[in-house]
């Protein structure tokens, strides 16, 4: 035992075991619409609501405590013995989640206002590693825990019920924010050393934190979770040809990176192609919304917006393309967005005037 304490106050070991953990996440997570891995964050969900209201219930005056020891029920006396281990048992189930969720988050986010739910997982993820100390606070635990709950329902309802709207998102809320009052319920049923005042402090930061992030979602600020972009390029031409499309696109021998187009020369048809992956039985519609700027100083402007209905269970995404005719020179983006807006991904070219002889041309399947 003293071996172990000695080797987890050393810095080294803590960062060791976070990355590995975060590398093993990685590894091992690899579909949100996976039973098996919802399964498990359901389990890390229960077991740190359950520590949760022990922690709370049993911060009483200690003298109590030993009083009632000798005559507690065996599984009551275990808990007693137990509560010095909690604060370390929440981290990890506190990190675990908050782990399982940026990786989920981090495929549907983009660098845009989606980032912001995203970076604020991230931030969670990290800071937790130094809050062992604070772990016993109920008003921060709650309020974590409301968090957690709602990354959770999320993606959770969209992937159980195959729909995808606000509705959908504010039952996630609210199926958050009774899940929150029924943990802090248990704490404070029949615990009369305990006021309403204090129960209402309690509850009052995690209800904040819930509706500050409802307001997230309103101000797209939230990534589109189950949705991802798995691929997305610009092309002279796209073809089916069976089960996989025919992506044509010029390519120097040299530029070996390269998977589709950056720059397209003006007045001829161009292709956005892209798939998007969604959970098996979601079938949703999502746009590409085309984006065109002349000058490099000014806004984008609206152009066109196409939309595509899409089925979900294929592992590589569902694939659609659009396409235009003569496209002015200039800037131009294509936002693959969901209905309300939210962005799941973008693709970038620069059209612009260009000799009148023909590139070479490359071709990949997907």
């Amino acid at each position: 035992m003293g071996t172990a304490k000695a080797l987890l106050a050393k810095p080294v070991v803590p960062v060791f075991c976070f990355l590995s953990g975060v590398a093993y996440d990685t590894v091992t997570l690899t579909r949100i619409d996976r039973l098996q891995d919802n399964l498990i964050l359901l389990v890390y969900l229960l077991l740190l609501g359950v520590l949760i209201v022990l922690t709370g219930r049993l911060n009483v005056d200690l003298s109590l405590d030993r009083e009632r020891t000798a005559m507690a029920a065996p599984l009551t006396r275990w808990a007693l013995h137990a509560k010095p281990y909690y604060p370390m048992a929440i981290q990890f189930l506190l990190g675990s989640l908050f782990s399982a969720y940026a990786i989920f988050y981090s495929r549907s986010a983009t660098f845009t206002g989606t980032a912001i739910f995203f970076g604020l997982l991230i931030v969670l993820l990290i800071v937790n590693e130094f809050l062992r100390s604070r772990l016993s606070s109920l008003r921060l635990l709650v309020s974590l825990y409301a968090v957690v709950c709602f990354a959770f329902f999320t993606f959770f309802l969209p992937v159980m019920t195959g729909h995808m709207n606000a509705i959908v998102f504010l039952a996630g809320a609210g199926l958050s924010a009774g899940v929150t009052f029924r943990v802090v319920q248990l704490i404070y049923r029949d615990n009369p050393g305990r006021s309403q005042r204090e129960a209402i402090g309690v509850t009052a930061p995690a209800v904040a934190l819930i509706g500050l992030l409802v307001g997230f979602y309103f101000l797209n600020w939230i990534p589109p979770v189950p949705l991802s972009l798995k691929y997305g390029g610009i092309y002279h031409e796209v073809k089916k040809t069976g089960d996989r499309f025919e992506l044509s696109f010029d390519k120097k021998w040299y530029q070996v990176w390269k998977r589709s187009n950056s720059t397209f020369p003006a007045d001829e048809p161009i292709y956005c192609f892209t798939a998007v992956f969604a959970p098996v039985d979601l079938d949703t519609t999502v746009y590409h919304h085309w984006y065109f700027r002349a000058n490099g100083s000014r806004p984008f402007t609206h152009a066109d917006k196409i939309p595509i209905k899409i089925s979900g269970g294929r592992e590589g995404g569902y694939r659609a393309y659009t396409f235009k005719q003569r496209l002015s020179p200039g800037d131009w983006r294509v936002d693959v967005e969901t209905e309300d807006g939210r962005i799941i991904g973008r693709v970038s070219v620069e059209v612009e005037q260009q000799d009148d002889a023909r590139p070479t041309l490359t071709t990949v399947s997907y």
